[in-house]
């Protein structure tokens, strides 16, 4: 081979790679990426497909599907249905926002009379309270509700600590007359936060722990270092005695 071939055989070959350098760069930038939480491959520490070890969503094997503790359908004197539930987190370490529930309402011969649905937050290891006012309206009696939550419905995500500030409560008091009750609480707030727009449910339980009365109110302001009343009214009887008063806010998860 003359040196004039050899120069043009270098060269060529130098230019080939250069060439291939390039298509390789372009298909690995293309074809390839970064190990991540949502490219559907069990990789970088995880326990599962995108879940466990250093991603935020735990894996169907680590979790514990929400328990509802119990749900009640109150109806007033005026034929109003009201819906109060307890919903518990035995997740310790975890939580799920917007999760999606219905509840179902039965008269005395089981036939379906309405059903409706709804969302809500579960903090880690907590015990969460929905109330659903009006549901039905009407010479319509319920005689049983459920609250279900499907397995699959929550997205639950590690969280160590509840981060939320929750106010406190303070001071409960039962007044009005007995065909017009109402309740006062006082609820405070310890942080250096004024909260707004507080949701607030009340729960009134006869001598056998049964719920006969509940009521939902927005507090618009607690300032910080501070105080604030929520007031409960209804325009009817308590339909047993009332043995014990349960105030709840209800603050979302961030």
């Amino acid at each position: 081979m003359s040196w004039a071939a050899q120069r043009r055989f270098i060269i060529m070959l130098i230019i080939g790679s250069i060439i291939v350098a390039l298509v390789a760069t372009v298909f690995f930038t293309t074809f390839s990426q970064a190990p991540s939480c949502t490219d559907g491959i069990q990789n970088e520490g995880e326990t599962g497909i995108d879940c466990g070890g250093p991603c935020p969503y735990l894996c169907t094997a680590d979790e514990q599907p929400p328990t509802v503790l119990f749900t009640t359908a109150l109806t007033n004197a005026a034929g109003r249905t009201d819906v109060v539930a307890s919903i518990e987190n035995k997740n310790a370490n975890a939580a799920a926002k917007d999760v999606p529930y219905n509840v179902t309402l039965y008269d005395a011969k089981q036939l379906l009379l309405q059903t409706v649905s709804g969302t809500l937050d579960l903090p880690p290891g907590a015990t969460e309270t929905v109330f659903i006012p009006g549901v039905i309206s009407g010479k319509q009696a319920v005689a049983n509700a459920f609250l279900t939550i499907a397995p699959s419905a929550p997205r639950w995500f590690a969280m160590a600590a509840d981060t939320r500030i929750l106010p406190s409560v303070l001071n409960t008091v039962q007044s009005g007359s007995p065909n017009a009750p109402s309740v006062d609480a006082t609820l405070g707030n310890g942080s250096s936060t004024t909260l707004t727009n507080v949701q607030v449910i009340v729960l009134v339980r006869d001598a056998q722990g049964s719920v006969i009365a509940a009521s939902r109110t927005v507090v618009p302001s607690i300032p910080a270092q501070g105080q604030a009343t929520a007031i409960f009214t209804w325009n009817n009887a308590f339909p047993n005695a009332p043995a014990s008063i349960e105030v709840v806010p209800v603050i979302p998860l961030p």
